[in-house]
């Protein structure tokens, strides 16, 4: 292992929302990793599946939360890694309410980094990294490297999922790295990628200085896109091919997740209107995929319901109202 990295501090940044068992699955899988950890905030977006107590339970936390809160609540607690037993600082964070993945991880990089910890570990509670993830990923000379992300498999096909390590066309759309699926491709190699999804990103104190915080406003779906590439416009952000984390989520295409699609196209109008404001070309793609995507809901899932067959408009409308800081 590299040394300088071994006086490094590593906080991994968990958010969760109603997936206490994933969240379990997820908080283990930290804890078993062969470069301990020193800390994990584990950001809870007002669960009322019993994720308080779950956490209780099994001595993640000491006492339960107030639910009647106004604002976000930490507890302060310890736990043991499961390699050497040393202790873990663990800060569960109540929200006031459902801040989505957006506000979850603001809030999480946010006293991350002011607690002074020199790494921060990203993931959803639907992530499992495996024992050796982290310490593969900080094996990497990270001297002019501001993030180092693991490569996503798949936990139910064990394929690569590609379209969460993206590159972008001269349309602003993002693109997968790679049509390969197989992990045993990327072993060994180290990747230049523009920008990636929430399920590992290892990101630099310092990066924290030149970017700032993920974006809170954008709730869901696209904020982890606009932060990374944040983070690509100020040096290199990097897929780690020998460090891997399982992905349990939900496949993006699920009708169950239809309300999604509406901040899908808003995020990426506002992403457009972030990073690639005279791209006239990227504005009249992203109308007509909007478009095609009305249409699928219309003749695909067989939705006649007008109000959700023009999310993807309506979330291009809304995205052009937004006031810009």
């Amino acid at each position: 292992m590299n040394k300088e990295n071994k006086k490094e501090t590593v906080c991994a940044v968990v958010v969760t929302y109603n997936r206490k068992n994933l969240l379990l699955e997820c908080l283990e899988a930290i804890r078993r990793q062969t470069r301990p950890v020193d800390g994990i905030y584990i950001i809870d977006n007002a669960s009322d599946d019993g994720t308080p107590e779950l956490l209780k339970e099994n001595g993640y936390i000491p006492e339960l939360p107030p639910f009647n809160i106004l604002e976000p609540y930490e507890i302060e607690h310890k736990i043991s890694n499961l390699v050497d037993g040393n202790p873990i600082n663990v800060f569960y964070v109540r929200m006031h309410k459902n801040t989505g993945g957006a506000g979850g991880f603001y809030e999480g990089v946010k006293r991350g980094y002011e607690r002074g910890y020199d790494w921060l570990w990203l993931m959803d509670d639907d992530a499992e990294p495996k024992e050796d993830a982290l310490e593969n990923l900080l094996l990497i000379n990270a001297e002019n490297i501001l993030c180092l992300c693991p490569i996503i498999v798949n936990k139910k096909s064990g394929k690569v999922e590609n379209y969460h390590h993206k590159k972008f066309n001269f349309l602003m759309w993002d693109k997968p790295i790679s049509i390969e699926t197989d992990a045993d491709y990327y072993k060994n190699k180290v990747i230049d990628i523009e920008a990636n999804a929430f399920v590992g990103p290892l990101i630099k104190r310092k990066t924290i200085n030149l970017v700032g915080f993920p974006n809170p406003n954008l709730f869901i779906w696209g904020d982890d896109t606009d932060y990374t590439y944040r983070i690509h416009n100020k040096g290199r952000i990097v897929l780690v091919g020998s460090s891997i984390i399982i992905h349990k989520g939900d496949p993006i295409s699920k009708v169950n997740q239809l309300w999604k699609t509406y901040y899908l196209f808003r995020n990426k109008i506002l992403f457009l209107r972030s990073h690639s404001k005279y791209n006239f070309l990227a504005y009249l793609y992203l109308f007509y995929r909007a478009i095609i995507s009305s249409l699928a809901l219309l003749i695909k899932y067989r939705i006649f319901d007008t109000d959700k067959i023009i999310l993807p408009l309506r979330g291009i409308k809304d995205g052009l109202k937004v006031r810009r800081a």
